[in-house]
């Protein structure tokens, strides 16, 4: 009798699995956005504990399937992406760029930003030797990095740091789990769709 009843709770339990995840992927794939733990335990009406255990076996079912999207964790913030693996395909419909296509200026700026951060532009023009308005003028375009408040200094000068779009492109859940520096050159690296380094380096930035 043990047994049954044993039996009986596991077919419960996979059940009710299975009916969140049917509702946790229409919500993430109605929202487009990232949605806060927060907001999905209050929603199906769990603890965020108990939404937090659901959500990370979902990202295991994804990827154990094989899918063609991801769930991805970024400071508890959770959205559904395409597999990178799939990029050049999906990138037929898009009909954009496949990467964030960044010069060795913009790599350069990206990464003293992504371990230095908050940064002022001056600080990182100090770092780098040359002048960087262009670079994190392309960085904020991309979305990589953004306006963080200001330093309590003379001149109240922006500080700059990277963003979850930066932290997707890496699939990082933070930014405690940042690659080496020589990933992120690879990762962006595509000199012919930008300006060349010498431009930069000649202060043309």
């Amino acid at each position: 009798m043990k047994s049954d009843e044993m039996f009986q709770t596991e077919i419960k339990e996979t059940s009710n699995k299975e009916k969140y995840f049917s509702i946790l992927e229409s919500l993430l794939f109605v929202s487009g956005e990232p949605m806060k733990l927060r907001d999905i335990a209050e929603i199906l009406e769990c603890s965020q504990s108990h939404t937090k255990k659901i959500l990370k076996e979902m990202m295991f079912v994804y990827e154990e399937n094989n899918r063609g999207i991801k769930l991805v964790n970024m400071n508890d913030e959770y959205q559904l992406v395409t597999k990178p693996d799939n990029s050049e395909y999906v990138i037929k419909i898009l009909k954009t760029g496949s990467r964030q296509a960044l010069s060795q200026a913009s790599l350069e700026t990206l990464a003293i930003i992504a371990y230095k951060q908050p940064i002022t532009r001056i600080e990182i023009d100090e770092i780098r030797g040359v002048k960087s308005d262009s670079a994190v003028t392309r960085l904020l375009d991309k979305k990589l990095i953004k306006e963080s408040g200001r330093m309590d200094a003379p001149g109240r000068p922006i500080l700059y740091s990277t963003t979850d779009q930066f932290l997707k492109n890496f699939n990082l859940q933070n930014i405690k789990e940042l690659p080496s520096l020589e990933s992120i050159m690879e990762h962006f690296l595509d000199d012919e769709n930008e300006e060349d380094y010498p431009q930069d380096s000649s202060q043309q930035n």
